[in-house]
Parts: structure tokens; C-alpha cells; sequence
């Protein structure tokens, strides 16, 4: 009975030094992201020249900002968000954390999974120029 219990209590100690190093970890790859949350439709080229909304807001066919261009893109086209951060684009895990941010310029609390390029957001906030 004394080994069950000293086992029991072994590997839930075990347990709790792994989550915290998980969780150490886990804080280190916390890098910042600054970007416009825009659509994967217009910020990977699938229907604008210049990776952005200029050319929607032009024809007035998707909204007349870029934060009704993206919300239809991703309602009307099957878009989803993106962080577009110059030429580099990046996919965002939590769509729903970054919806009230589509058009404007923010800056995302995260770690990358560079092989799929997606940031796992855990922050958003707007950026304010300097």
C-alpha cells in the first residue's frame, strides 16, 4: 500500500514539473506579430494584384473599406483571416479572436508553426502608430 501511495505521489510530481516546464517553454516562443489582419483572398493574391485591398475598394464590389472587403471575402469567398505583414502572410488558428480586428493594422501575441506558417494566437491588440 506504502508503494502504490509513494508511486502515486512520484509521478504526479513528475507530472506537474513537466507542465510547468510545458508551460515555460511554451511562454518563450511568444513572439510578436505586426500586420494587418486582412483575408486570405486578397492578401495571397487570389483576386488582387497588389496582395491587398486597393483594387476591391477601387470598384466598390467588395465594401469601401478594407474592413467590409474582408468580412465579405470570407463570408461571400471562402477566405479566412490572415495576418499580412508586408509580403509575408501568415495563418491565423483563432478566427474568431481576430474578427473584430479584419481591416486594420494589430499586433498579434503568439508562437509560430513555421512549417504551416500559423501563428497560435494568444493576443491581439490594435497598433497604434508611433
Amino acid at each position: 500500500m506504502k508503494r502504490i501511495a509513494i508511486w502515486s505521489a512520484a509521478c504526479l510530481i513528475l507530472w506537474a514539473i513537466a507542465a510547468q516546464a510545458q508551460s515555460e517553454n511554451h511562454q518563450e516562443n511568444q513572439k510578436v506579430f505586426r500586420g494587418e489582419v486582412s483575408d486570405s483572398q486578397c492578401a495571397l493574391n487570389i483576386h488582387s494584384l497588389t496582395r491587398s485591398h486597393q483594387e476591391m475598394l477601387k470598384s466598390k464590389s467588395m465594401g469601401g473599406t478594407s474592413t467590409s472587403c474582408s468580412l465579405y471575402c470570407i463570408k461571400n469567398l471562402g477566405g479566412e483571416f490572415v495576418l499580412a505583414a508586408g509580403k509575408t502572410v501568415y495563418r491565423l488558428d483563432k478566427q474568431d479572436a481576430v474578427r473584430e480586428f479584419a481591416g486594420q493594422k494589430a499586433k498579434i501575441t503568439g508562437s509560430l508553426d513555421p512549417k504551416t506558417k500559423t501563428i497560435h494566437v494568444e493576443k491581439v491588440e490594435i497598433e497604434v502608430p508611433k
